[in-house]
């Protein structure tokens, strides 16, 4: 084997492996956010939940304390 043959192919090889390395890694990072968005949203709709009924009485009281303006 030549050495430009040689050189042309651990070339070929150094970048055939930086590319898979870059498409493993943004695949695993557009998963865990994936992950981590639904986790996110479990929590918000468990904690809307558990405060509904005070979130409720909270912003009535908030709509009886502004003063009525007239069309």
């Amino acid at each position: 084997m030549s050495r430009a043959a040689a050189l042309l192919m651990t070339s070929l090889h150094v970048l055939t492996s930086r590319f898979d390395g870059v498409k493993k890694d943004k695949g695993a990072a557009a998963v865990e956010y994936g992950l981590l968005v639904g986790l996110i949203a479990v929590a918000i709709i468990l904690v809307v939940t558990a405060l509904g009924g005070s979130l409720t009485s909270l912003f009535q009281t908030v709509v009886d304390a502004l003063p009525a303006v007239a069309p």
